[in-house]
């Protein structure tokens, strides 16, 4: 189910609000059941698979914190929780992508492979298994509370808003939440206008300007310019997609009661890469930092040291959003490039431009890391960054391509994207006082909003696959 489709909007959700604001005793049970609800409509089987992340996660957070255990049974149980959270995580996600590769190892020595295993990805199991990582070891820091019940741990571990594709939860930030949370007419109100800014993003934006950069990247020999117009489209198309979701997830959170932390910040407003990762998926950067550099030894350990865990870091980075070569490049490429910015003070190398020249260098910069993001393959993003800038004219099928992406309305939709991107008032910031001009503009926006998903084809979330 797609917090962007009509069964979300007109069935789940007004049902679930109508039943969640009678039954004031029971909202913790209600969340849980209708979070598996949520989860089921994809596949009822990997339900299975959160509630046992959940119990083992939870067992083990019993175990860190029973009276009398010894360092030793503590640490075993937060190795045990760490291990099968991960493990469960590479076993489907990361199984068939090893065997690939010793295949392809055996054929380059000249044996034969084996039969690759069939291993469906479960949606959204890299956010669920990171969030409930966050309760164990923050329990075994002492930076945690205890889950007062297995139902109030399990509610934060499915938590519908965010199960799917964020924002990564912390059992700190939500804890006193399960227990007491305040219902007021301002918090659903910023909620609901949240999520109908989240939603126009991904159907009025996000939906439109992804068919162009798909075209580009389906092309078999595009030009320069239309490279580079793919890739901008790409650039605008993942943004607002996923901080649509995002913007989506916390407005369903508001309304449910729920103060969830902000997962973007103007991220194309960044004035170098350091500054683009504090701005952009800020719960994974922010996890990244706490439970992977951080415990490496962050830049306590030497210059040399700080370079290998920055680089470590963004290499799991990158493998975290998936199984894929393309993916490792693009987290070494933005380690680079962080690295590259360490010993300047974390600024970038272009730090002497002006302001804006700052911001433009970043968005080129960022703009070439999301070619290598969404190639098939190597050979594919070699071409196309090799056309980037080694000038090369549309002929042939490409002037077809050219007619099919350089149309008024991919214009008028890439100058809306550049203008909403390029001021400093993002959606989250907008709703915090909301006026009767204001109200308007929502109002016409969800008429508009639902009024084109009638007519788009199904467009899911890009990061639903990660």
């Amino acid at each position: 189910m797609l917090f962007s489709s009509h069964i979300f909007l007109f069935y789940f959700l007004p049902a679930l609000l109508l039943a969640y604001y009678l039954a004031p005793a029971k909202r913790n049970l209600l969340l849980l059941g209708a979070s598996y609800l949520f989860y089921a409509w994809w596949e009822p089987s990997f339900v299975l698979l959160i509630v046992l992340v959940t119990l083992v996660n939870y067992l083990c957070g019993r175990a860190i914190v029973r009276t009398g255990a010894s360092p030793a049974e503590r640490y075993a149980a937060v190795a045990i929780s760490v291990a099968v959270s991960l493990g469960t995580l590479s076993v489907f996600k990361y199984a068939v992508f090893v065997e690939d590769n010793l295949n392809e190892l055996a054929r380059w020595l000249g044996r034969d492979g084996f039969q690759v295993l069939a291993i469906a990805l479960p949606v959204g199991i890299s956010f669920y298994t990171f969030q409930s990582l966050t309760y164990t070891i923050d329990l075994y820091r002492g930076a945690a509370p205890s889950a007062g019940s297995f139902g109030d741990f399990a509610c934060f571990v499915a938590f519908f808003p965010s199960l799917m594709a964020g924002p990564i939860l912390r059992y700190n930030q939500i804890h006193p939440q399960l227990v007491a949370r305040t219902h007021t007419l301002e918090k659903f109100s910023t909620g609901t206008a949240l999520f109908i800014l989240g939603l126009s993003k991904k159907v009025l934006l996000a939906n439109s300007v992804g068919q162009a950069a798909d075209l580009v990247f389906a092309a078999e020999a595009p030009g320069t310019l239309d490279v580079w117009f793919g890739a901008l489209a790409y650039t605008f198309y993942i943004y607002f997609d996923f901080s649509g979701y995002s913007d989506m997830a916390i407005g369903l959170a508001r309304m449910l009661g729920f103060e969830v932390p902000r997962n973007f910040n103007a991220p194309y407003l960044a004035e170098g890469i350091t500054d683009f990762w504090r701005r952009w998926h800020i719960s994974l950067s922010s996890w990244l930092r706490d439970y992977l550099y951080i415990p490496l030894g962050g830049n306590r350990v030497g210059p040399v040291r700080t370079y290998f865990n920055l680089a470590a870091v963004m290499f799991l980075c990158g493998l975290w959003h998936g199984a894929s070569w393309t993916f490792i490049a693009w987290g070494l490429y933005h380690g680079a490039l962080l690295i590259l910015e360490r010993p300047l003070g974390k600024r970038a190398f272009y730090a002497f431009l002006p302001k804006p020249g700052r911001i433009a260098a970043t968005l080129v910069v960022v703009m070439i890391g999301w070619v290598l993001f969404r190639a098939a393959d190597f050979q594919q993003a070699g071409r196309l960054l090799a056309t980037m800038f080694a000038h090369r004219p549309a002929t042939g099928g490409s002037l077809l391509l050219s007619a099919e992406i350089y149309t008024r309305a991919n214009f008028v939709i890439l100058a809306l994207c550049a203008l909403l991107t390029f001021q400093p008032v993002q959606a989250f910031d907008w709703v915090a006082s909301l006026t009767w001009p204001k109200v308007l503009v929502l109002m016409v926006l969800f008429a508009v909003a639902v009024s084109t998903l009638s007519v788009q084809s199904f467009s899911p979330f890009l990061y639903l696959q990660f």
